[in-house]
């Protein structure tokens, strides 16, 4: 864990549980993507940059969830590094209790606030600010969340952030963190006909083909709502639904999967209705939902 594998010329990943990116510009200066889920990830990121004499110019934020921004305080106060981000994501980076307000739907109780779900605040600058390095492509990749983004390197390795997930990460436990169905499914689209010298997701294999992986999510995207589509064929209220996909797939629920698997099949249900296969009702004060 935390091994750095070179994968071009100028880019490497530090594999660890959210991969962090390392594209080296020069031979003194490096940006960063990503930075890891907490202090301590900063700390042996921190090392690996050390050994190698790398100066950490910048980090490049993909998205605000807090495996992905957990070291950003940390390597910033050590190295007065820049940390761009853009749209949604800066707001979530820089006052990141918002991430657990969001996922539980109100004030999160202490149980939610924790660097699992909360990571520490940091400062950032947008991507079209001041010393953005122009040679890197920002792909934008909505969909697990309001405004991720993705980067195509110089040498042609794109960062793919958290758009496709491991075959062995949907079988176990089959329902990954979507924030918009509909605009997840269209990036998925756009992943499949790109190409590239090498793709890195975040909680994937690196390869340079990921087609096959891109069809394996798509298909969970449908298995998930077919599912939920079947628990709706008689009318059914938000909290016995989502008891039925835990128990469906066999998932333990505890605070946290509560509002990560809660807010995401919450996304299936806008989607649904919106598409016109879902219908809602309030009966005896409650919202109940129905296939059409």
């Amino acid at each position: 864990m935390y091994e750095l594998v070179q994968i071009s010329e100028k880019c490497y990943y530090i594999n660890c549980p959210a991969k962090i990116g390392v594209y080296v510009a020069d031979k003194d200066n490096v940006y960063l993507i990503d930075s890891g889920n907490d202090k301590d990830a900063g700390r042996k990121v921190r090392q690996i940059l050390d050994k190698n004499g790398w100066r950490l110019n910048a980090i490049l934020n993909t998205h605000s969830n807090a495996d992905h921004i957990g070291g950003n305080k940390y390597l910033q106060g050590q190295t007065g590094c820049r940390i761009y981000s853009g749209g949604m994501e800066a707001a979530f980076t820089q006052y990141p209790v918002l991430e657990p307000s969001f996922l539980y739907g109100g004030y999160p109780c202490k149980e939610l606030r924790h660097k699992f779900l909360m990571a520490q605040e940091s400062r950032v600058t947008d991507f079209s600010g001041e010393g953005f390095p122009a040679e890197i492509e920002v792909i934008p990749l909505p969909g697990h969340f309001f405004d991720m983004v993705g980067f195509r390197m110089p040498d042609d390795v794109v960062f793919l952030a958290d758009c496709i997930s491991s075959r062995a990460t949907l079988e176990k436990y089959a329902v990954s963190f979507i924030y918009d169905v509909g605009a997840y499914l269209e990036t998925l689209d756009k992943v499949e006909k790109m190409e590239a010298a090498m793709f890195v997701p975040a909680h994937a294999e690196a390869s340079p083909d990921v087609r096959e992986l891109v069809c394996y999510n798509r298909d969970k995207v449908h298995e998930v709502a077919e599912k939920i589509l079947s628990i709706c064929k008689e009318p059914v209220c938000f909290e016995k639904i989502l008891q039925e996909v835990f128990k469906g797939y066999g998932l333990a629920m505890n605070f946290e999967q509560y509002v990560l698997v809660g807010s995401t099949v919450r996304s299936y249900l806008s989607w649904l209705k919106d598409k016109g296969q879902l219908k809602t009702v309030f009966e005896d004060c409650m919202l109940v939902w129905e296939t059409v």
